[in-house]
């Protein structure tokens, strides 16, 4: 099969496409014949040498799929060839086919097309997984989400308003419309505005009950004031260093803060299945009826793969990019 790869890590320029074999399902996946693909920040990383794949994951790029069922494993009695699939992978997006756990496979909504789809898995699940099971979503709660133009900040905005939820969001200037037409209730400029002082000042002094985080570091001590008592601080990622210097453990005592770091790629097969599946039971009938929808700022044929990659870099998206995959016959 045909997959876009690299030899050695660097920039886009070392991304191209070439041969790769073609992989084989176990009993419990699927072989899929992918129609898309979509970036995720990770991929990055992993292109750059500073995010190897996890132990017996494939070494191409791409955490997310959606197309066709080619093939099915012997334990895939719910699946049958020509399905319209979608779902998370901890590797091998980037080619023309990919294995795909029976139990991690979701259906493509009648209607939608296979690039919405490909735009679906890593960043909903994520912010599911970060919003639900470690931040205690629920109806009133006060929410804080840092870049709310990305895909999982606009995946997050909009499931914390289907839970009932107050969305507080950060993002700069150009993108704040976005967030605003995605139900987001106040737009910080976190260019021109303290957001701690902003969030302090629209909750009357109360604080968020969950604060969403990819930046580390830099935004630590601003969060710890942005928490209310018992709030969640639940950090994603360290985008923005990783080192904080003289923290007051007081300020954390004081709020009965919980500190939460999380990934979702190098979780458990087990632990995967059983978010995505509870992801179904809970949000999924949301994208059936369009009340809740994947973002996408563009997409790109997989053979301008390096041109994808340097507008991710340049931080110019909102919501996903996604790479359309042309199959051979």
């Amino acid at each position: 099969m045909k997959a876009i790869l690299f030899d050695e890590p660097g920039g886009p320029e070392n991304l191209y496409l070439g041969d790769y074999p073609t992989p084989e399902p176990c009993e419990d996946e699927l072989l899929i014949r992918v129609a898309a693909t979509a970036l995720n920040r990770a991929d990055l990383m992993q292109r750059e040498g500073r995010y190897p794949p996890p132990p017996g994951a494939s070494e191409i790029l791409g955490l997310e799929v959606a197309g066709t069922v080619e093939a099915v494993g012997e334990a895939c009695d719910e699946w049958t060839v020509g399905d319209r699939v979608f779902g998370l992978v901890p590797g091998g997006g980037y080619a023309e086919y990919a294995v795909l756990h029976r139990q991690m496979a979701m259906r493509v909504p009648e209607r939608m097309t296979f690039e919405a789809a490909a735009a679906i898995p890593e960043v909903f699940l994520t912010a599911f997984q970060a919003l639900y099971w470690l931040g205690g979503l629920a109806s009133e709660r006060r929410v804080l989400i840092h870049a709310g133009a990305s895909g999982v900040g606009t995946a997050a905005i909009q499931l914390a308003k289907r839970a009932g939820a107050h969305a507080y969001v950060t993002a700069s200037a150009p993108k704040h419309r976005r967030c605003l037409e995605l139900g987001a209730d106040m737009i910080i400029n976190y260019k021109e505005e303290d957001f701690a002082d902003c969030v302090m000042d629209v909750t009357t002094g109360q604080g968020v009950d969950i604060i969403l985080d990819f930046i580390g570091a830099p935004y630590f001590k601003q969060n710890v004031k942005s928490l209310a008592i018992d709030g969640r601080l639940v950090m994603l990622s360290m985008l923005g260093g990783r080192t904080v210097e003289a923290v007051d453990l007081g300020s954390l005592f004081r709020k009965r803060a919980h500190i939460i770091t999380s990934t979702l790629r190098s979780r458990s097969l087990a632990y995967k299945i059983a978010l995505t599946q509870d992801f179904i039971k809970t949000v999924f009938a949301f994208f059936k009826n369009a009340h809740i929808r994947p973002i996408i700022d563009s997409v790109y044929d997989w053979t301008d793969v390096q041109e994808a990659h340097r507008h991710m870099e340049a931080n110019k998206n909102v919501g996903k990019i996604v790479l359309r995959i042309a199959c051979e016959a």
